[in-house]
């Protein structure tokens, strides 16, 4: 069983900064696929950013590339979002969730495990 427990989330001005943090359990934490998604009210939800487990491979929304970085401690078990130049439509619950396969994808069915969410709100 893993858990995830999310933190860091809040109301920041356009153009602000926040940094998620997601603090995972379980020994293989470093062989773990790692990303972040998001769901808005009224949308599906939505993928922001991902790690394969050997961070070799880095997936990024098209919506925060270059504003948002995923970046991960394994010796901290710990996977990180920091969101720069934010927007108010990245107001949304953001989710980490962890795949045990490693793969880092952009699908939101193949993550095995999820947190409980943490709410970002950006004001105009």
């Amino acid at each position: 069983q893993v858990q995830l427990v999310e933190s860091g989330g809040g109301l920041v001005q356009a153009g602000g900064s926040l940094r998620l943090s997601c603090a995972a359990s379980g020994r293989t934490f470093s062989r773990y696929g790692m990303a972040w998604f998001r769901q808005a009210p009224g949308k599906e939800r939505e993928f922001v950013a991902a790690f394969s487990w050997a961070g070799s491979n880095t997936n990024y929304a098209d919506s925060v590339k270059g504003r948002f970085t995923i970046s991960r401690d394994n010796a901290k078990n710990t996977v990180y979002l920091q969101m720069n130049s934010l927007k108010p439509e990245d107001t949304a619950v953001y989710y980490c969730a962890a795949d045990l396969w490693g793969t880092g994808s952009r699908v939101h069915t193949l993550y095995d495990y999820w947190g409980q969410g943490t709410q970002v709100t950006v004001s105009s």
